[in-house]
């Protein structure tokens, strides 16, 4: 069964680079969200088994967003990929209970790698970085 992975982001350019990259490492997207109140509603509806997570979007920002994706499923994977550098922002992502995090502009293959640590290819899928 292919990983599928939930990308959240309010920049489409965004979502279309990490959405590319994880294709190319034989991830499906399960779906994608603009902002915190879509990204809960899509992770209850889909089940994603990965999430990339901004921390700074409208409507609800990624720290409760997080903390709501965790209440419906303590186990989730969620990547937080935010171009704030904050280290107090980044340390409560990971109290809260972040898997990751990675920092905007990330390089495509630091993104496929963390995925791919996350949730391990399964032996004889077909992958690919380009």
């Amino acid at each position: 069964m292919p990983r599928r992975l939930l990308v959240t982001d309010d920049a489409v350019i965004i979502r279309e680079m990490i959405k590319d990259a994880a294709r190319g490492a034989g991830w499906t997207i399960a779906g994608e969200a603009g902002d915190g109140i879509e990204a809960v509603e899509r992770f209850r509806e889909l089940r994603p088994d990965a999430v990339t997570l901004d921390l700074v979007m409208p409507r609800r920002g990624g720290i409760e967003t997080l903390r709501e994706m965790l209440a419906i499923d303590p186990t989730a994977r969620v990547v937080v990929v935010s171009a704030l550098e904050q280290k107090s922002i980044l340390r409560q992502a990971f109290q809260i209970g972040a898997a990751d995090f990675l920092v905007k502009p990330f390089d495509r293959k630091t993104l496929v790698q963390t995925l791919d640590a996350l949730v391990p290819p399964v032996e004889g899928v077909q992958q690919g970085l380009s």
